[in-house]
């Protein structure tokens, strides 16, 4: 099944952000296209702002005049929806209301010939339900686009209960054809990102409703530390937080209200109270003008340890003995059967994080997961009130030699970035196993959609077949809710044979 030809037209029904987006998308790719708002006037404004746009493009020299030209003159604003009779392709972007859209297919289907694709652009709602009020839904898909549509690549491309195969594969041809990048999924609840996505706002509002650090110490340990574009906090504060807590409780509740997916009540307050983020002047942080963002919290100069011993291996943190030894602290070497761990001079621990807390051990200092422990600037430590001062300032000035700044965090198990991850990679495997996606689709959406740096099941290959069940269960014994319960597909995976070397890890 090939794309839809340049010579169809295509329609977009809604005329907001997103949907002139999709239309200057479909525009750029050569295809005439209609638009309509049921305002009256304002598809006709919104081809008007189409056109500034590639106005713009052009001044920028991203577009050559003649194109621009050619583009607007296939740009057509229509006022009643028989004027996309002859359409190939209608998406709606119009509010996200179930009976709202259904009562808009319901019209199309008796405008549009059979043989036209219906999309919806929904994010939150069920495309089988809103397809479910059509006569032949076979046709009807979601056409997922990520705001602002003409810049970022990813589309999801999502099978209703009822799609026919061959409509999914003609949409899915017809957005590469566009220069999108498609995914395909089935219609579950938050698709492919807003799904695998909820644990990365989900774990730092915990760690702060637990005390455990502050938002910008959380956000600073996500970027520098973990790897990710922004953290938590501002990333929210950009998207609205009454937008992100609405579609985390859409998730939530499509889920039955599965634990893993509960909202948080911090963001709830702050939602309550009006502090929306960036569009409100105020969310988690300051953004009138003129205000400071407040610093991370970041420990005093320590000095470094002489030596520190190495039990076990390092595991996924490996890569810090070539650091240490660079920084011309000598490193001793002791097989062990268990542990990753570093002894310091003091006898005190340096710990990999694991879902454990500090608490439970004498004298012990955890440290966070690095996406890159060469190329982090950042590193939190975690230790209880019975770690010993001279253990925690050794942990320290350790990491410090490694050219790092520190933050020091509450006794949270499972830290920010490990507790996050693992979450992240066992909701990509269960996805997998019930069918949502592939491997591969899955990897593509999280880096594309959510600009992750590594999709999840390359950080889980990386990480090793048990690392991130291990933190999980550990986590699940200290929070017993469900929450941190792995999944039955994570259980698999950790424990499946190796058949390269007949082993089990």
């Amino acid at each position: 099944m090939t794309a839809i030809d340049l010579s169809s037209p295509v329609a977009v029904v809604g005329t907001g952000t997103m949907g002139q987006g999709i239309a200057q998308v479909a525009l750029a790719a050569g295809h005439p296209v209609r638009l309509h708002d049921a305002v009256p006037g304002r598809a006709r404004e919104a081809a008007e702002a189409i056109g500034a746009r590639l106005d713009r493009l052009v001044a920028k020299g991203r577009l050559g005049a003649d194109e621009r030209d050619a583009a607007r003159a296939r740009l057509t604003p229509v006022e009643h929806l028989t004027g996309l009779a002859d359409c190939a392709l209608v998406v709606e972007a119009v509010l996200e209301r179930l009976d709202v859209k259904q009562e808009l297919f319901r019209e199309l289907e008796g405008i549009v010939s059979a043989d036209c694709l219906l999309a919806t652009n929904t994010s939150s709602l069920s495309v089988t339900a809103i397809g479910g009020a059509l006569a032949s839904p076979g046709r009807f898909l979601g056409l997922h686009f990520f705001n602002p549509a003409p810049l970022l690549p990813l589309v999801e491309v999502v099978s209703g209960f009822a799609t026919d195969v061959t409509s999914a594969t003609r949409a899915y041809e017809t957005a590469r054809a566009w220069g999108k990048t498609p995914v395909a999924c089935a219609d579950t609840p938050g698709f492919i990102v807003n799904r695998i996505a909820r644990p990365f706002y989900a774990e730092a509002f915990a760690v702060l409703e637990a005390q455990g650090a502050d938002p910008a110490t959380i956000d600073a340990v996500l970027r520098e530390c973990g790897g990710f574009r922004m953290g938590a906090f501002e990333l929210t504060d950009l998207i609205g937080q009454d937008v992100n807590e609405s579609v985390t409780h859409s998730v939530w509740n499509s889920f039955f209200q599965d634990v893993r997916f509960t909202p948080s009540l911090a963001q709830r307050r702050l939602v309550e109270s009006g502090r929306l983020g960036r569009k409100s002047g105020q969310g988690w942080f300051d953004h009138t003008e003129g205000a400071e963002r407040p610093e991370p919290h970041t420990a005093e100069k320590e000095k470094a340890p002489a030596h520190v011993t190495v039990e076990g291996g390092l595991g996924p943190a490996a890569g810090l003995l070539p650091l240490i030894r660079e920084a011309g602290i000598a490193v001793h070497e002791e097989e062990e059967d268990q542990g990753t761990r570093l002894v310091l001079p003091s006898g005190g621990q340096l710990v990999l994080v694991d879902g454990q807390t500090a608490v439970e051990f004498r004298d012990v200092v955890y440290f966070d997961l690095a996406l890159d422990y060469r190329a982090a600037t950042r590193i939190a430590l975690s230790a209880s009130q019975e770690t010993s001062s001279r253990t925690l300032a050794e942990a320290i000035g350790l990491f410090q030699a490694l050219g790092k700044d520190v933050s020091v965090i509450g006794d949270v198990p499972g830290m920010i970035v490990a507790r996050t991850v693992a979450r992240i990679v066992d909701l990509a495997h269960d996805a997998v196993a019930k069918g949502v996606a592939t491997e591969e689709d899955i990897d593509t959406a999280m880096r594309l959609g959510v600009n992750y740096p590594l999709g999840p099941f390359e950080w889980s290959r990386r990480l090793g077949r048990g690392w991130a069940y291990g933190v999980l269960d550990d986590l699940h014994l200290r929070d017993p809710s469900g929450r941190y319960a792995p999944s039955l597909a994570l259980y698999r995976h950790a424990y499946a044979t190796d058949k390269r070397e007949g082993t089990t890890s």
